[in-house]
């Protein structure tokens, strides 16, 4: 066995430029979802999956996701002499939840390059890579349906979902064996394309911003050249070590949501508002309201 999964790598180097002007002082994994950062529905997940080791890749202008995940002395303690304790519970179980590191990227030169900036901190060992944009609704949570896998099969593991053939240009796809019996929704991948033409698509199982990895990726993404935009892709990385060892994909069992995008956001918190007991009700009721004034200015 290639060991148990102890670190989450979180790249958040990225500019955020799809959120300008929201992002030009803020960094994008900071927006909030009803009242917590997207960066913490993947913090948390990692946690209630097993891995409290988190990795946060970041780059300059993100010092408010270490501010987030930092102990807050006067916060707690104003909250704390207002008799504010759930509060006060709530800010501390963000600092007591992790232990967590920070790597710089530099420049932002590609997801690959995010991930091999972090070999020394990961070591040799496998380690699960978290895309905080896309924030996942999951019982068991989407990381540890994976960590199953990986237990399972001893391999590196994808998540993946199944999408619309007109969405596949957006995406990595993968193609899979046929005919392999490796569990619901399991597959053995046989190659990847990096955003495919809608008929060159070898599937419609998009990879999603999951993956579990073996230290074994870090010499393969340092064998990989940059593509013409100058980034090194982590699929390019995968596809040259999938000529060495078996890599899996895993069809997540949740809802999905896209937060890197505009739309994707907006969904997304009306989705996670609507799970909340003390806003489902008046958010619906006012949501309705809104039926009578669809398309006035």
């Amino acid at each position: 066995m290639a060991g148990a999964i102890r670190k989450a790598v979180f790249p958040a180097a990225g500019l955020g430029t799809r959120f300008l002007p929201a992002t030009k002082a803020q960094p994008k994994e900071m927006l909030v979802l009803v009242d917590k950062p997207v960066i913490q529905y993947g913090v948390e997940e990692a946690v209630q999956s097993g891995v409290d080791n988190i990795i946060i890749v970041t780059g300059r202008g993100k010092n408010a996701i270490e501010d987030h995940f930092d102990v807050a002395v006067e916060l707690e303690s104003y909250l704390e002499q207002r008799g504010k304790t759930a509060q006060l519970e709530e800010i501390r179980k963000i600092s007591r939840l992790i232990h967590v590191s920070y790597v710089r990227q530099g420049e932002p030169l590609g997801l690959g390059h995010a991930v091999l900036v972090t070999k020394q901190m990961v070591g040799q060992e496998p380690f699960a890579v978290i895309l905080g944009d896309d924030v996942i609704d999951a019982t068991p949570p989407a990381l540890k349906q994976m960590i199953d896998v990986f237990e399972r099969l001893d391999g590196p593991v994808l998540a993946v979902e199944r999408v619309s053939a007109d969405d596949v240009s957006s995406y990595g796809v993968v193609a899979i064996q046929e005919g392999a019996d490796l569990g619901k929704g399991v597959h053995r991948i046989t190659d990847m394309v990096e955003k495919p033409r809608r008929e060159e698509a070898p599937s419609n199982l998009a990879i999603i911003g999951r993956y579990i990895l073996t230290p074994d990726i870090f010499p393969a993404l340092e064998a990989t050249a940059s593509d013409r935009t100058g980034e090194i892709q982590l699929t390019n990385g995968l596809k040259r070590l999938l000529r060495e060892r078996p890599i899996y994909a895993c069809e997540i069992e949740g809802v999905r949501h896209d937060t890197g995008n505009k739309l994707g956001f907006l969904k997304a918190l009306v989705y996670f508002a609507l799970q909340r007991p003390d806003l489902a009700d008046p958010f619906r009721r006012y949501l309705e309201t809104l039926n009578l004034k669809v398309g006035a200015p």
